[in-house]
């Protein structure tokens, strides 16, 4: 099978149609939680929609580990669906809640079964693609998905809020959850490489601690933090802005975060080809500078209170924070595999899901209850913030040279052990070899050129 050819797989063809349709299902929901927030809440939708927001981070960080720990011992397919049907069962309740209490009960229901449901989705597609290119084609694929949701799921939304009331927004997500479901059972998944890890709490800690211990996921962790500095001011703020700010109806807050989805699906379907030339740290790097621009440009709409000219460059602007995000996110998947043994994939995988999460953690509430106490400027400057920061933090964490391939010594390593049958002894009595390096059990730190040098 080529790489260009990822679609002949019957597999991935229904997988990416499961994640296609509870994707556009979801979109809507955002669409009206949104909606529902300022119905409830008026002036105080974005505190409303961001305490909502950071339940979902909370269980994202909670559950997303666990679920990964597990993904190995459980059959994935039937864990999937299971997944989709108890979020299908929950939406359907949101569109009748009257206290602003109801809504965050629901939503952790909710995002709990999403922060399972995503990290086991991520970890098949190595499983289902093996060729590392048709694996980045269908990252890139992904990615567009989720673009063209932003896209084009508010455009939905704007067009069904002209003849219904946005509560009925909440069943095309209960649709698209249960389309999901039957489009992963007609999927063949195969059983996950059992993790060598036999304790629970160390299958749990293992994705961390391989990041911890990866100079480049190290990076990709700061990367996160960029985008989820740069990405709260789109998924809390557009709200209150569109209606507050610059006096507009519900359509054009569909039509802001259409922009915003318009930014990631003129970028991501030129990625595949330019990450066969360029490398990941560059792209990504990239991308968080261009986050960093479109914060500066929305302080710059912030900070003038009238103008009929603020709307189409909020627009724009908005289209710049898609593409730093297709830039940023896209290739983090390539990074991830590249830097785990397969038998480590459901570990890491929800380990990037869980930190990535805990960034939003942290930006949700500023752009949330910051926003609300002190305005757009003061909370979109601490926003800017974690964007900055986050970027200049990966730049210094990511070397720029960093091979796959790295000579590296083992002391702890019994000298029977085939995995040392091509190593070299070394004067310290260590055993020097080459191979693509990861973290895993025989080798627990990073090497560097400094304790080379000792051995």
């Amino acid at each position: 099978m080529r790489a260009s050819s990822m679609f002949a797989s019957r597999d991935y063809r229904h997988l990416f149609a499961a994640q296609v349709v509870a994707l556009f299902g979801t979109g809507l929901a955002t669409v009206a939680l949104g909606l529902l927030a300022y119905e409830l809440a008026g002036e105080r939708a974005g505190a409303v929609l961001g305490t909502a927001l950071a339940i979902k981070m909370v269980a994202y960080v909670t559950i997303a580990p666990i679920a990964g720990a597990y993904a190995d011992r459980l059959p994935r397919r039937g864990f999937l669906v299971g997944l989709d049907l108890i979020r299908a069962a929950v939406v359907p309740a949101l569109p009748f809640v009257t206290e602003i209490w109801q809504v965050y009960v629901l939503i952790f229901v909710l995002q709990s079964a999403s922060a399972a449901f995503t990290p086991t989705f991520q970890a098949v597609l190595p499983d289902i693609l093996p060729e590392e290119k048709q694996y980045t084609r269908a990252l890139s694929a992904s990615s567009l998905a989720s673009s063209m949701e932003t896209l084009l799921s508010p455009v939905l939304a704007a067009a069904l809020l002209g003849v219904v009331s946005f509560h009925w927004l909440f069943s095309g997500t209960t649709a698209g959850f249960l389309a999901s479901a039957l489009l992963v059972v007609s999927s063949r998944i195969p059983r996950a490489k059992p993790s060598p890890r036999a304790r629970v709490l160390d299958r749990i800690a293992a994705g961390v601690k391989i990041f911890v211990a990866t100079p480049r996921l190290r990076a990709v962790l700061a990367l996160d933090l960029a985008v989820a500095g740069a990405g709260a001011v789109v998924m809390v703020n557009t709200v209150n802005y569109v209606h507050d700010a610059l006096g507009l109806a519900d359509a054009e807050v569909a039509l802001l975060l259409a922009a915003n989805g318009a930014g990631t699906i003129v970028v991501a379907p030129a990625l595949p080809k330019v990450l066969d030339r360029l490398a990941e740290r560059t792209v990504m790097t990239t991308g968080a500078v261009v986050l960093c621009a479109g914060t500066a440009g929305a302080l710059g709409l912030s900070a003038v209170d009238s103008g009929a000219w603020r709307w189409p460059v909020a627009l724009g602007v908005w289209a710049v924070f898609g593409a730093g995000v297709a830039l940023v996110l896209t290739p983090v998947g390539r990074v991830l595999r590249r830097s785990t043994a397969p038998a480590d994939r459901p570990a890491i995988f929800a380990a990037q899901f869980s930190l990535s999460h805990a960034c939003w953690l942290l930006s949700y509430p500023i752009a949330g209850w910051g926003v609300t106490a002190f305005g757009f400027t003061a909370g979109w400057i601490a926003l800017g913030v974690l964007a900055v920061g986050g970027t200049v933090a990966a730049m210094v964490l990511w070397p720029r040279h960093d091979p796959e391939v790295l000579t590296h010594v083992h002391f702890d390593v019994p000298a029977d052990d085939g995995h040392l049958a091509d190593a070299e002894p070394t004067p310290a009595g260590g055993w020097r070899h080459t191979h693509a390096f990861t973290i895993d059990a025989r080798h627990r730190t990073w090497p560097t050129a400094r304790a080379l040098q000792k051995t």
